[in-house]
């Protein structure tokens, strides 16, 4: 049944989290009111290393739940580099949500844009558009807050790889691929493992065959984690939907991020089947917070994944056609070079870097 509104849970975070989130917001208000058909209404919380360093908890509990009441979750960057738990690890709230509201699939797009830095040489690379799903709740993650150091000689941690959730994120995997089929995308989903040394990952490619068969249409194939890469140097422009277990998602996502520009340029959305959180996958860069140098790219894609997804979750188009409207905004802007973040060594921070998007909204492009 459709809905028109619909309730945001917002955690801005860290250093530039209060920059982006901010910026974002405006934009996503921007293109409420011109689209129509649609409310946003954000409700604001405090979560992350700062928290944490004022009041000894990194999320109140009524926070938290918060997250769980909304439709969907909005996440600026967490944690601070001397801000940290007794044992040394980050605070990072969002990865306990991960775990509570099982969102299992974490989707990073990989996508260049025009006039943006190009790592490669081949100019095949400007074509690479890419998925990295992250398997966000187990895998090498699972053993978060469990790992064990005995006599102070050796350390384990454990990695767990579940039936039900690979079956959910290959489900997953293929209804993304098909999606993307469908506005001209290759219909490919790649297992990304290590299945030729550990049971784990093996079991991982089991199960992955297995929703494969399921989904004929989409085109199934498998690579080895070191393998993939390389070929993520090699030829990325290749790639399609690339399904994987949390800890190697983690790294190839960045490398994904360098192939394009940076980490300013890699948005993120961890869905499951009753909750979706939207971040940039980027940190808090404490060392540029309060400057006005951020660049809020990657948080203004994932604030377009949000509307996406909403769109689709309430049943409402209008949404939908504001994350297709957003995705052209950035396009356009870059490639008409009014977008230029300082990451690029461009000459704008987050609040003209904001405006450039927000002026090709409407009817008018920016001159």
């Amino acid at each position: 049944m459709r809905n028109d509104t619909a309730t945001i849970a917002v955690y801005p975070g860290d250093g530039i989290g209060q920059e982006i989130i901010p910026a974002t917001i405006e934009i996503l208000k921007r293109l409420e009111n011109h689209i129509g058909g649609f409310t946003l209404r954000f409700d604001h919380y405090d979560a992350g290393a700062a928290y944490y360093r004022e009041t000894g908890r990194d999320i109140s509990d009524e926070a938290f739940a918060a997250g769980g009441e909304a439709d969907a979750i909005f996440l600026g960057a967490m944690g601070l580099p001397d801000v940290r738990h007794p044992d040394g690890t980050e605070i990072a709230p969002h990865l306990r949500m991960r775990d509570v509201y099982r969102l299992v699939a974490g989707v990073r797009p990989v996508k260049a844009y025009p006039n943006t830095p190009a790592r490669l040489a081949d100019p095949r690379a400007a074509d690479i558009d890419f998925i990295v799903l992250r398997e966000s709740t187990e895998g090498l993650f699972y053993s978060r807050d469990k790992g064990e150091i005995v006599d102070d000689k050796v350390a384990y941690e454990t990695l767990r790889i579940s039936r039900d959730v690979t079956e959910e994120l290959c489900d997953f995997a293929f209804d993304l691929a098909r999606h993307r089929k469908e506005r001209g995308g290759k219909g490919r989903v790649t297992c990304v493992d290590k299945s030729n040394v550990f049971r784990a990952y093996a079991f991982f490619r089991k199960v992955f065959r297995e929703r494969a068969a399921l989904n004929p249409d989409i085109i199934a194939d498998a690579a080895y984690v070191d393998a993939m890469a390389l070929d993520l140097i090699r030829k990325p422009w290749e790639a399609d939907v690339l399904v994987m277990e949390n800890m190697f998602a983690d790294i190839l996502s960045d490398l994904g991020g360098g192939l394009v520009g940076g980490m300013g340029m890699a948005p993120c959305a961890e869905i499951g089947k009753e909750h979706a959180l939207f971040q940039p996958a980027h940190g808090s860069a404490p060392d540029i917070a309060g400057q006005d140098k951020a660049n809020p790219t990657a948080t203004i894609l994932s604030g377009g994944m949000m509307l996406e997804w909403l769109g689709r979750r309430l049943d409402n188009p209008k949404l939908i056609e504001a994350a297709d409207l957003l995705e052209d905004a950035v396009t356009r802007a870059f490639a008409d070079k009014a977008l230029r973040p300082m990451e690029y060594g461009g000459d704008q921070g987050c609040t003209d870097a904001t405006r450039a998007v927000l002026s090709y909204i409407g009817n008018n492009p920016a001159t």
